[in-house]
Protein backbone atom coordinates (compact mmCIF):
# COMPACT_ATOMS: atom_id res chain seq x y z
CA UNK A 1 0.00 0.00 0.00
CA UNK A 2 3.17 2.15 1.03
CA UNK A 3 4.17 1.84 -2.60
CA UNK A 4 0.77 2.78 -4.40
CA UNK A 5 0.39 5.73 -2.15
CA UNK A 6 4.24 6.77 -2.79
CA UNK A 7 3.54 6.37 -6.97
CA UNK A 8 0.16 8.57 -6.26
CA UNK A 9 2.11 11.73 -4.79
CA UNK A 10 5.38 11.26 -7.26
CA UNK A 11 3.88 10.37 -10.93
CA UNK A 12 6.78 12.05 -12.59
CA UNK A 13 9.55 10.52 -10.61
CA UNK A 14 7.32 7.13 -11.16
CA UNK A 15 7.53 7.72 -14.93
CA UNK A 16 10.88 8.67 -14.95
CA UNK A 17 12.07 4.97 -13.18
CA UNK A 18 10.41 3.10 -15.98
CA UNK A 19 12.02 5.06 -18.32
CA UNK A 20 14.80 4.27 -17.30
CA UNK A 21 14.25 0.59 -16.24
CA UNK A 22 13.12 -0.08 -19.66
CA UNK A 23 16.41 1.06 -21.34
CA UNK A 24 18.60 -1.06 -19.14
CA UNK A 25 16.63 -3.81 -19.75
CA UNK A 26 17.08 -3.66 -23.58
CA UNK A 27 20.71 -3.05 -23.07
CA UNK A 28 20.70 -6.43 -20.82
CA UNK A 29 18.59 -7.72 -23.86
CA UNK A 30 21.29 -6.56 -26.51
CA UNK A 31 24.11 -7.18 -24.39
CA UNK A 32 23.52 -10.95 -23.32
CA UNK A 33 21.17 -11.81 -26.58
CA UNK A 34 17.93 -12.59 -24.18
CA UNK A 35 14.69 -11.04 -24.20
CA UNK A 36 13.91 -9.91 -20.82
CA UNK A 37 10.93 -8.92 -21.73
CA UNK A 38 9.47 -11.91 -24.05
CA UNK A 39 7.99 -15.20 -21.81
CA UNK A 40 8.64 -17.52 -25.53
CA UNK A 41 12.15 -18.12 -24.29
CA UNK A 42 11.25 -21.55 -22.80
CA UNK A 43 9.89 -23.18 -25.75
CA UNK A 44 13.84 -22.28 -27.29
CA UNK A 45 15.01 -24.69 -23.99
CA UNK A 46 12.60 -27.00 -24.81
CA UNK A 47 13.18 -27.08 -28.81
CA UNK A 48 16.95 -28.00 -28.11
CA UNK A 49 16.20 -30.16 -24.75
CA UNK A 50 18.49 -33.03 -24.41
CA UNK A 51 19.74 -33.05 -27.93
CA UNK A 52 23.16 -32.35 -28.26
CA UNK A 53 23.51 -30.84 -32.14
CA UNK A 54 27.02 -31.58 -34.12
CA UNK A 55 28.33 -29.56 -37.16
CA UNK A 56 26.75 -32.11 -39.67
CA UNK A 57 23.64 -30.05 -40.71
CA UNK A 58 22.38 -30.35 -37.58
CA UNK A 59 23.06 -33.82 -37.18
CA UNK A 60 22.35 -35.06 -33.56
CA UNK A 61 25.69 -36.32 -32.44
CA UNK A 62 25.29 -40.02 -30.54
CA UNK A 63 27.52 -42.33 -28.76
CA UNK A 64 30.65 -40.80 -26.41
CA UNK A 65 33.25 -40.15 -28.30
CA UNK A 66 31.67 -40.24 -31.71
CA UNK A 67 30.56 -38.01 -34.36
CA UNK A 68 26.63 -38.36 -35.13
CA UNK A 69 25.90 -38.81 -38.69
CA UNK A 70 22.91 -38.09 -40.71
CA UNK A 71 21.39 -40.95 -42.21
CA UNK A 72 23.18 -40.39 -46.52
CA UNK A 73 19.64 -41.20 -47.52
CA UNK A 74 16.27 -41.84 -46.12
CA UNK A 75 15.47 -45.11 -45.42
CA UNK A 76 13.02 -46.47 -47.47
CA UNK A 77 11.94 -49.89 -47.98
CA UNK A 78 12.95 -51.41 -51.21
CA UNK A 79 12.79 -54.88 -52.85
CA UNK A 80 16.33 -56.92 -51.20
CA UNK A 81 18.46 -58.09 -54.40
CA UNK A 82 20.66 -60.41 -53.30
CA UNK A 83 21.89 -61.53 -56.53
CA UNK A 84 23.26 -58.58 -57.45
CA UNK A 85 27.53 -58.84 -57.10
CA UNK A 86 28.67 -55.78 -57.80
CA UNK A 87 27.35 -53.65 -54.65
CA UNK A 88 26.79 -49.92 -54.90
CA UNK A 89 28.05 -48.77 -51.35
CA UNK A 90 28.17 -44.97 -50.56
CA UNK A 91 30.86 -43.93 -47.84
CA UNK A 92 30.96 -40.95 -45.44
CA UNK A 93 34.30 -40.52 -42.93
CA UNK A 94 34.12 -37.57 -40.24
CA UNK A 95 37.32 -37.37 -38.29
CA UNK A 96 38.26 -35.03 -35.52
CA UNK A 97 42.48 -34.25 -36.17
CA UNK A 98 43.97 -32.10 -33.22
CA UNK A 99 47.41 -31.10 -35.21
CA UNK A 100 49.98 -28.10 -34.81
CA UNK A 101 49.58 -26.14 -37.51
CA UNK A 102 45.47 -25.95 -39.20
CA UNK A 103 45.97 -24.25 -42.48
CA UNK A 104 49.07 -26.38 -43.53
CA UNK A 105 46.90 -29.17 -42.47
CA UNK A 106 44.29 -28.42 -44.39
CA UNK A 107 45.79 -28.04 -47.65
CA UNK A 108 47.94 -31.12 -47.24
CA UNK A 109 44.41 -32.45 -47.18
CA UNK A 110 42.89 -30.77 -50.33
CA UNK A 111 46.27 -31.35 -52.24
CA UNK A 112 45.89 -35.21 -51.07
CA UNK A 113 42.49 -35.26 -52.45
CA UNK A 114 42.98 -33.78 -55.94
CA UNK A 115 46.14 -35.89 -56.70
CA UNK A 116 44.02 -39.25 -55.88
CA UNK A 117 41.08 -37.73 -58.30
CA UNK A 118 39.05 -36.33 -56.09
CA UNK A 119 38.29 -32.92 -54.92
CA UNK A 120 37.49 -30.06 -52.50
CA UNK A 121 33.87 -29.92 -51.24
CA UNK A 122 34.31 -26.81 -48.41
CA UNK A 123 36.76 -25.62 -46.64
CA UNK A 124 36.96 -22.99 -44.33
CA UNK A 125 39.19 -21.94 -41.04
CA UNK A 126 37.72 -19.34 -37.91
CA UNK A 127 39.16 -17.72 -35.13
CA UNK A 128 42.65 -17.91 -36.46
CA UNK A 129 43.95 -16.07 -33.41
CA UNK A 130 43.12 -17.99 -30.76
CA UNK A 131 42.95 -21.31 -31.30
CA UNK A 132 42.32 -21.98 -34.89
CA UNK A 133 39.78 -24.46 -36.32
CA UNK A 134 38.51 -25.62 -39.80
CA UNK A 135 36.24 -27.88 -41.18
CA UNK A 136 37.49 -29.25 -44.42
CA UNK A 137 34.93 -31.89 -46.85
CA UNK A 138 36.52 -33.51 -49.18
CA UNK A 139 35.90 -36.23 -51.96
CA UNK A 140 38.14 -39.05 -52.92
CA UNK A 141 37.69 -42.09 -54.69
CA UNK A 142 35.91 -45.03 -52.50
CA UNK A 143 38.77 -47.43 -53.62
CA UNK A 144 41.28 -44.90 -51.94
CA UNK A 145 39.33 -44.41 -48.93
CA UNK A 146 41.50 -46.71 -46.25
CA UNK A 147 44.62 -45.35 -47.85
CA UNK A 148 43.33 -41.91 -47.35
CA UNK A 149 42.02 -41.74 -43.32
CA UNK A 150 45.75 -43.43 -42.65
CA UNK A 151 47.22 -40.55 -43.89
CA UNK A 152 45.27 -38.19 -42.43
CA UNK A 153 45.62 -40.14 -38.99
CA UNK A 154 49.48 -39.35 -40.12
CA UNK A 155 48.78 -35.78 -40.28
CA UNK A 156 47.58 -34.95 -36.87
CA UNK A 157 49.28 -35.31 -33.01
CA UNK A 158 46.24 -37.02 -32.25
CA UNK A 159 42.93 -38.38 -33.29
CA UNK A 160 40.37 -37.21 -31.26
CA UNK A 161 37.43 -39.19 -32.95
CA UNK A 162 36.43 -41.07 -36.21
CA UNK A 163 33.69 -42.14 -37.50
CA UNK A 164 33.32 -44.31 -40.62
CA UNK A 165 29.40 -45.31 -42.34
CA UNK A 166 28.09 -46.59 -45.55
CA UNK A 167 25.42 -47.90 -46.43
CA UNK A 168 24.25 -50.05 -49.36
CA UNK A 169 21.80 -48.17 -52.08
CA UNK A 170 21.89 -51.45 -54.68
CA UNK A 171 18.37 -52.32 -53.36
CA UNK A 172 17.28 -48.72 -53.99
CA UNK A 173 19.19 -48.46 -57.61
CA UNK A 174 17.50 -51.77 -59.24
CA UNK A 175 14.14 -50.26 -57.61
CA UNK A 176 14.55 -47.06 -59.54
CA UNK A 177 16.05 -49.16 -62.81
CA UNK A 178 12.90 -51.68 -62.67
CA UNK A 179 10.71 -48.16 -62.93
CA UNK A 180 12.46 -46.79 -65.43
CA UNK A 181 11.97 -49.71 -67.54
CA UNK A 182 7.80 -49.63 -66.49
CA UNK A 183 7.79 -45.96 -67.91
CA UNK A 184 9.65 -46.71 -70.98
CA UNK A 185 7.34 -49.47 -71.43
CA UNK A 186 4.25 -46.82 -71.12
CA UNK A 187 5.69 -44.24 -72.95
CA UNK A 188 6.34 -46.27 -76.29
CA UNK A 189 2.76 -47.79 -75.98
CA UNK A 190 1.73 -44.15 -76.12
CA UNK A 191 3.74 -43.19 -79.03
CA UNK A 192 2.27 -46.05 -80.94
CA UNK A 193 -0.76 -44.31 -80.19
CA UNK A 194 0.21 -41.40 -81.15
CA UNK A 195 1.35 -42.59 -84.56
CA UNK A 196 -2.54 -43.67 -85.21
CA UNK A 197 -4.06 -40.42 -83.37
CA UNK A 198 -5.80 -37.90 -86.13
CA UNK A 199 -7.08 -35.52 -84.00
CA UNK A 200 -5.73 -32.29 -82.94
CA UNK A 201 -7.05 -32.49 -78.80
CA UNK A 202 -6.06 -36.02 -79.12
CA UNK A 203 -2.58 -35.64 -80.64
CA UNK A 204 -1.89 -32.94 -78.21
CA UNK A 205 -2.93 -34.96 -74.93
CA UNK A 206 -0.67 -37.76 -75.76
CA UNK A 207 2.10 -35.48 -76.44
CA UNK A 208 1.51 -33.76 -73.29
CA UNK A 209 1.51 -37.21 -71.31
CA UNK A 210 4.47 -38.90 -73.37
CA UNK A 211 7.03 -35.52 -72.13
CA UNK A 212 4.98 -35.93 -68.71
CA UNK A 213 6.46 -39.48 -68.49
CA UNK A 214 10.20 -38.78 -70.23
CA UNK A 215 10.54 -35.65 -67.70
CA UNK A 216 10.09 -38.64 -64.68
CA UNK A 217 12.33 -41.21 -67.05
CA UNK A 218 15.20 -38.05 -67.01
CA UNK A 219 14.38 -37.81 -63.33
CA UNK A 220 15.42 -41.34 -62.28
CA UNK A 221 17.96 -41.57 -64.28
CA UNK A 222 19.17 -38.22 -62.47
CA UNK A 223 19.04 -40.53 -59.40
CA UNK A 224 20.84 -43.39 -60.51
CA UNK A 225 23.80 -41.22 -61.87
CA UNK A 226 23.98 -39.57 -58.53
CA UNK A 227 24.24 -43.04 -56.27
CA UNK A 228 26.55 -43.86 -58.89
CA UNK A 229 28.79 -41.07 -58.08
CA UNK A 230 28.25 -41.10 -54.46
CA UNK A 231 29.49 -44.50 -54.42
CA UNK A 232 32.43 -44.01 -56.84
CA UNK A 233 33.31 -41.20 -54.57
CA UNK A 234 33.44 -41.31 -50.54
CA UNK A 235 32.78 -38.06 -48.73
CA UNK A 236 34.85 -36.82 -45.87
CA UNK A 237 34.54 -34.18 -43.39
CA UNK A 238 37.37 -33.35 -41.14
CA UNK A 239 37.88 -31.49 -38.23
CA UNK A 240 40.90 -29.26 -37.51
CA UNK A 241 42.16 -27.48 -34.29
CA UNK A 242 45.09 -26.96 -32.10
CA UNK A 243 42.84 -27.48 -29.13
CA UNK A 244 41.62 -30.75 -28.41
CA UNK A 245 38.12 -28.47 -26.90
CA UNK A 246 37.30 -26.92 -30.03
CA UNK A 247 36.48 -30.50 -31.79
CA UNK A 248 32.88 -31.49 -32.37
CA UNK A 249 33.11 -34.41 -30.05
CA UNK A 250 32.18 -35.50 -26.61
CA UNK A 251 35.09 -36.83 -24.34
CA UNK A 252 35.09 -39.93 -23.20
CA UNK A 253 36.27 -39.24 -19.68
CA UNK A 254 33.70 -37.68 -17.44
CA UNK A 255 36.04 -35.98 -15.47
CA UNK A 256 39.21 -34.12 -16.79
CA UNK A 257 40.63 -31.49 -14.89
CA UNK A 258 42.71 -30.07 -17.30
CA UNK A 259 39.81 -29.47 -19.37
CA UNK A 260 37.77 -27.86 -16.89
CA UNK A 261 40.23 -25.65 -16.29
CA UNK A 262 40.60 -24.38 -19.54
CA UNK A 263 36.76 -24.14 -19.74
CA UNK A 264 36.95 -21.96 -15.84
CA UNK A 265 39.57 -19.68 -17.85
CA UNK A 266 37.53 -19.31 -20.89
CA UNK A 267 34.17 -18.22 -19.16
CA UNK A 268 36.01 -16.37 -16.67
CA UNK A 269 38.05 -14.22 -19.90
CA UNK A 270 34.29 -14.33 -21.10
CA UNK A 271 32.39 -12.54 -17.95
CA UNK A 272 35.39 -9.97 -17.86
CA UNK A 273 35.11 -8.99 -21.43
CA UNK A 274 31.31 -8.98 -20.89
CA UNK A 275 31.47 -6.70 -18.42
CA UNK A 276 33.39 -4.33 -20.02
CA UNK A 277 31.03 -4.75 -23.25
CA UNK A 278 28.32 -4.08 -20.69
CA UNK A 279 30.18 -0.71 -18.94
CA UNK A 280 30.85 0.52 -22.83
CA UNK A 281 26.71 0.22 -23.84
CA UNK A 282 25.73 2.03 -20.56
CA UNK A 283 28.89 4.91 -20.97
CA UNK A 284 27.16 5.29 -24.90
CA UNK A 285 23.64 5.18 -23.13
CA UNK A 286 24.54 7.87 -20.29
CA UNK A 287 22.82 10.34 -23.18
CA UNK A 288 20.00 9.24 -22.18
CA UNK A 289 19.44 7.80 -18.52
CA UNK A 290 22.29 10.40 -17.30
CA UNK A 291 19.61 13.39 -17.73
CA UNK A 292 16.92 11.47 -16.05
CA UNK A 293 19.38 10.55 -12.98
CA UNK A 294 19.71 14.08 -12.50
CA UNK A 295 16.21 15.75 -13.52
CA UNK A 296 15.10 12.81 -10.69
CA UNK A 297 17.85 14.09 -8.04
CA UNK A 298 16.81 18.26 -8.47
CA UNK A 299 13.41 17.24 -8.45
CA UNK A 300 13.78 15.25 -5.32
CA UNK A 301 15.51 18.23 -3.60
CA UNK A 302 13.05 20.44 -4.84
CA UNK A 303 10.47 18.50 -3.02
CA UNK A 304 12.13 18.50 0.25
CA UNK A 305 12.99 21.91 0.31
CA UNK A 306 8.61 22.72 -0.32
CA UNK A 307 7.98 20.20 2.28
CA UNK A 308 10.66 21.89 4.62
CA UNK A 309 8.98 25.24 4.12
CA UNK A 310 6.57 26.64 7.12
CA UNK A 311 3.19 27.25 5.72
CA UNK A 312 1.52 30.55 6.08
Amino acid sequence: MKIIEWVKHNKFLTVVLLVVSYFLLNLVNIFFGADTLSLDAPSMTKQNEGVGLSPLAGAPVSGIGRIGVPDIYPPTDYSPQPDVKDRLVVQESNLSLLVEDVTDIRNKIVSYAQQKGGYMVSSNVSNPQDAPTATVVVRVPSKDLEEALDYFHSLSVKVVSENLVGQDVTDQYVDIDTRIAQLERTKARLETILDQATQITEITNLTQQILNYQNQIDALKGQQDALEKNAQLAKLTIYLSTDEIALPYQPSETFRPGVIFKLAVRSLVGTLRGMATLGIWVGVYAVIWLPALILFVLLRRWLKKRKSQPKL
